[in-house]
């Protein structure tokens, strides 16, 4: 598991991957005195292990206000 602690604009490196639809999990934890919302993605139809916890991140208050910004130029007209 891993907590974000920078955000960084990637440059595309060719054209997109497919994708594969997953279901994302919500929580909210505190581990070591830090709030954070956890996400967690599981395991597609057609993995080994379907449903099976594939990787998860967490976001603190502080980063989470830095990714509303970024989704807000991504998506503009969001509120």
């Amino acid at each position: 598991m891993a907590l974000i602690e920078d955000f960084e604009e990637s440059q595309a490196d060719g054209p997109p991957r497919s994708r594969t639809r997953v279901t994302c999990g919500y929580r909210t934890v505190e581990i070591d005195g830090i709030r954070a919302v956890q996400l967690s993605t599981y395991g597609s139809s057609e993995r080994k292990i379907p449903g099976k916890t594939s990787q998860t991140i967490e976001i603190d208050r502080a980063h989470a206000a830095e990714l509303i910004d970024i989704l807000k130029s991504a998506f503009p007209g969001m509120s």
